[in-house]
């Protein structure tokens, strides 16, 4: 049965009045639980398997993917606290200026509940530039094949040039970068109190972030150890 969200909000953000509505019906989980994915694209584009039994509520900026919710993730603190177990966010955090992505991830904190956690991907500048310096790659040479296209160095570290020019929208573009420390730094500075590191993706930084420490359950689900 389906619960439908009735949010529509009018907030004076300093960049203008931007609009926050809830776009269709939301489907509740088999499971009870509720991510949010922030700045997915599309629900077409794949996240994790073991969401696959939770309430998935898909929120962007630009509506052409069908989200549930079309917000700026900067305003994500206007939205009810508490409500979600999750938040998947996956390059995303890099297309806000810094101090801007700390109001994203307070924003993660405000939105989950005290035993929610953040699962964040960025690209990790470091190995990108490693490659084009052991490589001999031109800042536009191909760094590697995706689905979207063949990706060059520029696109990782500027933003996908094709999209912002298909788009005509500059919030595409990447406006901070991360290595594994300076992201670890930045979810605590953001309001997170337990930080993983998974080392399991090239040219990338995956991370876990907890409000307090991961239960037993969350521990099992995300295979993390035992001890911090």
């Amino acid at each position: 049965m389906g619960i439908l969200i009735e949010l529509v909000k009018d907030i004076f953000a300093r960049r203008g009045n931007t609009q926050v509505q809830a776009k269709k019906e939301i489907t509740t989980s088999t499971s009870g639980n509720k991510v949010l994915n922030v700045g997915g694209g599309s629900k077409a584009t794949p996240i994790p398997g073991y969401f696959s039994d939770w309430q998935h509520d898909l929120l962007d900026i630009d509506d052409r993917g069908d989200p549930d919710l079309v917000c700026d993730a900067r305003e994500l603190a206007t939205l009810e606290a508490n409500q979600y177990d999750a938040v998947y966010c996956s390059h995303n955090l890099e297309h806000y200026y810094r101090h801007e992505g700390l109001m994203v991830l307070k924003g993660f904190v405000h939105i989950l509940k005290e035993d929610g956690f953040a699962e964040i991907r960025v690209p990790d500048i470091a190995q990108v530039i490693g490659a084009v310096q052991d490589r001999r790659l031109e800042l536009d040479d191909v760094l590697y094949e995706s689905g979207a296209g063949p990706i060059s160095a520029h696109d990782v570290i500027y933003g996908l040039q094709s999209e912002i020019v298909n788009s005509g929208q500059d919030f595409y573009a990447h406006k901070t970068g991360f290595t594994p420390k300076s992201l670890v730094k930045f979810l605590y500075e953001g309001g997170f109190h337990h930080v993983y590191l998974i080392e399991d993706e090239h040219l990338a930084v995956h991370a876990l972030a907890f409000k307090r420490e991961p239960t037993a359950k969350q521990r099992k689900l995300l295979t993390l150890p035992l001890d911090l």
